[in-house]
């Protein structure tokens, strides 16, 4: 579902699927959920939601974050895919329905408008374990509407790599895994991989690598589904799989990309989950050979989903070299991803140089940190943007206290970055080298990691990514 950026599957899939089912009468009752998210023997439950609450609720905005409106702020229009409707966090179009469920319901005013209903993972950070496998499931029914009625309708159910957040032009390089498509009411369940470049690239963009198959037993609209995604780090080549109700459907193998477009994808903080239901756009204008959703197009046909759920197997839970990352937060805390993406300012050098000293930092401390040290080395990917100003630098300094007595016993300044004078989210990453390194890694045993940004040169303040944007990974396990 990419609802990242450029259109993609202009070209209509095979019209063979095209075969439309007469028209449904009368929306049927909701089945009632099956319960608490299932327990997998050998998995470890990650994250999960299971939607209960009382009827018209919205989500939890602990695990959920409500998309609004027709593009992400300063992100391509129409979410990047010629999809028309408005989403919105009205109760009518996002909701629980009381048994279990959560409800995403399109509806159209009587001017022909459509609103819709679309949320994502606070957390962006899924990502399967070195040597081990993640798992990214959900039960649901997507809309119970065939024919004529249907066409225009696309639920999906979603995963895209974290740094798109804060970006929003930076699709398909950072990834796409959708776990689950479905258009114009058609029997049939889509898993497609986005990546690379567009159009064309390794991944035949806008297209994707991807594939199709009915549902099991019961069609996708009449029944709840299981759709499963795993990414399998534990065999070489690493794996990506797909499934529906256990029966796999697709996968693609690391050695089918060039390793440059694989990492791009992998070798980020992870991913978000997201749940929606668009009208029109690309995807099924495509199928159907024409514009959509027509006059025949009957609203108010929910997406209900019972749970999503992540799970990893295996592994030793860290990456290797770096460590597991450490999100730069708001009131300078160093730590797990915070919420939503938001941002803090760097005060402006002022004209001076202070290459390698630090000037008014922004400083984030994680505390009373554990671990032996690995080998390896600092990595970070800070979200860094200094608007339109010409030559503004930022710099970054990670120090390590191994015991919290404040002897700081090694001390790294990377070479700063130069900023452009383009608005818009940069990444800064150790890529640009130590400009210099005191003392030695260690172990560390309640110590205390530091982390100082600021702007070496230039005349203007600049914004640092905060919450789930900008994070290091340590050398240590």
């Amino acid at each position: 579902m990419s609802g990242s950026a450029a259109l993609r599957r202009v070209t209509p899939l095979a019209t063979a699927f095209v075969v439309l089912l007469g028209l449904v009468a009368a929306l049927l009752a909701a089945p009632p959920a099956r319960g608490a998210v299932p327990s997998l023997p050998g998995w470890t439950l990650q994250w999960s939601d299971d939607f209960t609450g009382p009827s018209g609720s919205l989500p939890s905005s602990a695990n959920w974050q409500i998309d609004i409106g027709r593009s992400y702020p300063g992100g391509p229009d129409a979410w990047g895919t010629g999809e028309v409707q408005t989403y919105t966090d009205s109760p009518a179009n996002l909701s629980l329905d009381g048994t279990g469920n959560l409800r995403i319901t399109p509806l159209r005013d009587a001017a022909g408008n459509w609103t819709s209903g679309r949320i994502e993972t606070r957390r962006a950070d899924f990502k399967a374990p070195a040597g081990g496998v993640l798992r990214m499931e959900s039960r649901l029914q997507v809309p119970n509407v065939t024919g004529a009625a249907a066409l225009g309708y696309w639920p999906a159910f979603w995963a895209l790599g974290s740094p798109y957040r804060g970006n929003y032009w930076n699709w398909p390089g950072i990834g796409e895994f959708d776990v689950m498509e479905n258009v114009n009411g058609i029997n049939s369940v889509w898993g497609v991989l986005h990546c690379g470049t567009a159009p064309g690239g390794p991944c035949n963009e806008s297209n994707g690598l991807g594939a199709s198959r009915p549902c099991p037993g019961s069609t996708c609209q009449s029944a709840f589904h299981t759709y499963s995604f795993e990414w399998d780090r534990s065999v070489s080549p690493n794996q990506l799989r797909w499934y529906v109700d256990g029966q796999l459907y697709h996968s693609v193998a690391q050695n089918q990309l060039d390793a440059t477009t694989w990492a791009n994808m992998t070798e980020h903080a992870g991913y978000f989950i997201l749940l929606n239901v668009a009208m029109g756009g690309a995807f099924p204008d495509g199928v159907a050979g024409h514009a959509t959703p027509t006059a025949s197009t009957v609203p108010g046909r929910p997406m209900l989903v019972d749970y999503v759920a992540v799970w990893t197997r295996g592994g030793g839970g860290t990456e290797p070299g770096p460590g597991a990352p450490l999100y730069l937060r708001e009131g300078g805390v160093l730590g797990a991803a915070g919420g939503a993406g938001s941002s803090v300012s760097v005060a402006s050098a002022g004209g001076a140089n202070y290459d390698g000293v630090p000037h008014q930092p922004q400083t984030f401390t994680a505390s009373n940190v554990t671990g032996a040290w690995n080998g390896g080395a600092t990595a970070f990917d800070l979200f860094v943007d200094a608007g339109t100003a010409i030559a503004n630098g930022q710099q970054v300094r990670v120090s390590y206290d191994r015991t919290g007595d404040g002897s700081w016993e090694r001390v790294e300044t990377y070479t700063y970055f130069a900023t452009d004078p383009v608005p818009g989210w940069e990444h800064y990453t150790q890529a640009r080298g130590l400009r210099s390194a005191t003392g030695s890694h260690g172990d560390l045993a309640g110590g205390r990691v530091r982390v100082e940004v600021w702007n070496a040169i230039g005349g203007a303040s600049s914004l640092l990514g905060t919450g789930n944007r900008s994070f290091v990974r340590i050398p240590y396990e």
